[in-house]
């Protein structure tokens, strides 16, 4: 009979080979679905991967796209990525992510009209401090009356989004804009913007923030002392107790740190490719990040690599509806495939499949 045989330590290579061949797993469940929907398989697929990149009809718009999508995505992740790894799970990112970005545009829109280079900077640090703050309350509630940070965190989301309708249809709605919800546009006043660095690339500065935060999450976990911390008690609390780690300050760091480049990707976003507060300016970029963190096995380039895939896929998405006639669900369902065939594959890290005798059962 078939039996999973618990392995002496978690295999390197499964960890690996698993985002591989759950990528190639969700591909060719993706394909049965659209054919379900009856659409073409491989035309599907193609155009989700392929077309973005390669496809000279859509390839001059859809690169500078990838670096676009992926910023936010790699930012959320990395700050996510700590705290899973010191098994803190914050799932409020989104709400995080709101908050960032109406503290910077609010920051931002009390200097209008003035123009000055320092309105930018401060909008940033506003932006940061916003999501900051907002992950604050489940770390202080965690840490001060043991509350569960996965429900706190993720009903702060919806209060944030209830904050975001009320901003876009009073406080921070245009005076200019005829009734219509949503504020000044940002990408469009010089001091609020945040154009494109390098043109035709789709650099900028949320890019390179989301660079940066790569390196210095690598250098952390790998090479300083508080790295070594939170990888030992993600592994064994017991231990780090024993080890002095104080745990509530990690709780406080990891939450912190996730929340304030959480609220960095909203600031990045709102005055750039979204422009401005809208009621519909959450676009689901805090929960898809913690896809991009599992994929990207909570390692900082890995989760650059998974950030990218997954940037491909809400533009081959896109591509996707527009061509093929797909629903915006089905993509979204797909990317839900992703997640749900990495956790399933993650088994043969921990475990392999052997076949044994029933004697020996």
């Amino acid at each position: 009979m078939i039996k999973f045989v618990k392995r002496p330590e978690p295999s390197k290579a499964w960890t690996i080979a698993t985002p591989i061949l759950a990528v190639i797993l969700t591909m060719i469940l993706g394909g049965i679905l659209f054919a379900l929907m009856g659409k073409d398989p491989f035309a599907a697929i193609r155009t989700i991967f392929w077309d973005p990149l390669f496809n000279d009809q859509f390839a001059a718009y859809s690169r500078p796209q990838l670096l676009v999508k992926a910023a936010p995505l790699i930012l959320i992740a990395i700050g996510l990525s700590l705290g899973f790894k010191a098994g803190i799970w914050n799932i409020g990112a989104e709400g995080q992510y709101i908050m960032g970005a109406l503290a910077g545009a609010a920051v931002g829109l009390a200097f209008y009209p003035t123009d000055a280079w320092w309105i930018f900077p401060l909008m940033v640090i506003a932006g940061g401090i916003g999501g900051f703050l907002w992950a604050m309350i489940p770390a202080i509630l965690k840490t001060r009356f043991n509350t569960n940070e996965i429900l706190v965190s993720l009903m702060l989301v919806y209060i944030a989004e209830q904050l975001l309708a009320s901003a876009a249809l009073s406080w921070l709605r245009n005076p200019e804009g005829n009734g219509f919800p949503g504020s000044r546009n940002l990408s469009q006043i010089p001091a609020m913007s945040n154009p494109e660095l390098i043109a035709g690339t789709g650099t900028h500065w949320g890019v390179v923030a989301a660079f940066a935060a790569v390196v210095a999450a690598y250098v952390l976990i790998n090479k300083h002392m508080l790295g070594f911390q939170i990888r030992l008690t993600g592994e064994s609390p017991r231990a780090a107790r024993f080890a002095g780690v104080k745990d509530k300050l990690l709780v406080l760091f990891c939450l912190g740190v996730a929340g304030a480049l959480s609220g960095l990707a909203g600031l990045f976003e709102v005055t750039g490719p979204a422009g401005q507060i809208s009621i519909d300016f959450g676009a689901g970029y805090g929960f898809t990040a913690i896809i991009v963190a599992f994929l990207g096995r909570l390692h900082p380039v890995g989760i650059l690599l998974a950030g990218l895939l997954l940037a491909l896929t809400f533009i081959g998405g896109e591509l996707a509806q527009f061509m093929l006639g797909l629903p915006s669900a089905s993509i979204q369902v797909f990317q839900g495939m992703l997640l749900m065939t990495l956790l399933g594959m993650d088994i043969f890290v921990n475990y392999r499949l052997m076949i044994v005798k029933k004697e020996a059962v």
